[in-house]
């Protein structure tokens, strides 16, 4: 069979340390059913990114729930968990679950009985530093009136691989603050993510109940089956998603999408001021771009590299 020009994407420059750590073996020739979930767990694992994993954000009692999904665009198969607590990576049990033909989106304590009786490792989530932001957004809502919910940055990442095989996953710790047992877009299939590889994957990241409203993400995956381009499909998607919430509703929540055709070819949009996503394929190195509500895409410069670090590893004041 001959070998496809690969590609890799992924939403926020938290994702770039697991590009770089496993770039060798993607170049290799790994498959992607294999690598999306080293490139997930790697954002899992790192205690200063707040939105996924270790280190997440809790919720309103304190408690850091993990939501995350996988979807093979090869056979469509998907699994997912939701609102699970102490396990250290949840992709990987949404993985095992994509193979099951019944039963593969769990989500609370039979998620977490299916997870132990699996043997999968359980760790405590909730961080010092964590759990320090959290005191500190309790005692605001209450001296400073502050809404309570804040930041909701999933880690989606997707690929076609050598193969051409198309894969994405998802993962996050929800909105700071949400409500016990709040679930977001991230697992659900064509809200989340979405994959096929006849056609191409997309996933997303922003205010779930606004992005399960209009299900963007399968969106942009028809979209590119209709024989758009990646970046063309994932900025109508994207666009029509916003004009159809504030023509409903009046306001609509932060989306950003990024996106992979069967082709090759990437995309990334957003509503928003301003979202980072990393990128790297058969001729392009990782690399951290950014992109706005207006389309614009530019590199990241080592000022915006720098910022981004001092700011997620700055000391949390009281």
């Amino acid at each position: 069979m001959r070998k496809r020009n690969w590609v890799a994407i992924a939403t926020w420059r938290m994702a770039l340390e697991g590009f770089v750590q496993h770039e060798a073996a993607i170049r290799d020739g790994k498959r992607a059913s294999e690598f999306i979930p080293d490139l997930v767990q790697a954002v899992e694992d790192y205690p200063f990114y707040k939105s996924v994993g270790y280190g997440g954000l809790p919720n309103e009692n304190g408690v850091v729930q993990l939501d995350a999904a996988f979807m093979d665009g090869d056979t469509l198969a998907f699994g997912a968990i939701a609102g699970i607590e102490d396990f250290a990576n949840p992709i990987r049990i949404a993985k095992q679950l994509s193979v099951e033909r019944y039963n593969s989106f769990l989500v609370g304590e039979g998620a977490m009985e299916y997870a132990r009786n699996a043997g999968f490792a359980q760790k405590p989530m909730l961080t010092e530093r964590a759990e320090k932001l959290w005191q500190i957004r309790k005692r605001d809502i209450v001296e400073k009136g502050l809404a309570p919910y804040d930041g909701h940055d999933t880690v989606c990442i997707m690929a076609q691989d050598q193969e051409g095989s198309i894969v994405a996953g998802t993962s996050t710790s929800g909105l700071f603050m949400k409500k016990a047992g709040r679930v977001g877009d991230s697992p659900i299939s064509g809200s989340g993510l979405y994959a096929d590889s006849e056609a191409g994957a997309a996933a997303a990241t922003g205010l779930g109940e606004d992005i399960m409203k209009t299900c963007v993400s399968f969106q942009t995956v028809l979209f590119m089956q209709a024989g758009m381009t990646a970046q063309d499909a994932v900025d109508k998607a994207v666009s029509q998603a916003t004009a159809q919430l504030v023509r409903h509703r009046g306001v609509a929540g932060d989306i950003s999408v990024v996106c992979v055709d069967k082709d090759g070819n990437f995309g990334a949009a957003t509503n928003t001021d301003e979202f980072s996503y990393v990128v790297m394929g058969e001729d392009m190195r990782p690399t951290v771009y950014l992109t706005d509500k207006h389309g614009e895409h530019r590199l990241a410069d080592e000022a915006w590299m720098q910022a981004y670090y001092d700011e997620r590893h700055k000391k949390i004041e009281d």
